[in-house]
């Protein structure tokens, strides 16, 4: 385990939360917007996206490892396995005068809700603010350790 051990795991755990709030404000960015993608000769709305986080380096060769006591490394970080759709269908609003309109009246909108956004946004915020304490306090004690020399 290295001295900066600790500043990666937060680091990356900074970076994972950084593109989690990129994504949800794509999401409310595309609350409307019922040309998203162009498929087989129709519009389809914009779909929500998610981001899927999974721990860095869990293969089993490290888990192996650990448990054959050949490494003390406990976690080193997390990262962003990839980039998902929500399957939710889309809501069908009543709005004849809409260009999107199908022949009820209907419009296909985004499965995006508002309220559901704001509240991983707040998550990924309180989560991005809690490791930027974290590397502070870690960049804290490295420059006390450094101090101890003089």
């Amino acid at each position: 385990m290295t001295m900066f051990h600790s500043m990666n795991t937060t680091a990356s755990a900074l970076t994972a939360q950084r593109l989690r709030m990129d994504v949800i404000s794509s999401n409310m960015a595309n609350v409307d917007t019922t040309r998203g993608k162009y498929v087989n000769g129709e519009w389809v709305p914009y779909q929500r996206k998610m981001v899927v986080l999974q721990p860095k380096n869990s293969g089993f060769s490290n888990f192996l490892n650990k448990a054959m006591g050949k490494s003390n490394q406990t976690g080193q970080g997390v990262q962003v396995s990839k980039i998902i759709n929500d399957e939710t269908p889309a809501k069908m609003v009543y709005d004849p005068d809409h260009p999107d309109a199908n022949n009820d009246g209907y419009v296909a909108m985004p499965n995006v809700d508002p309220l559901r956004e704001t509240v991983d946004y707040m998550s990924a915020t309180r989560s991005y603010e809690a490791n930027v304490t974290v590397f502070n306090a870690a960049k804290s004690m490295m420059m006390k350790a450094l101090e101890i020399g003089k």
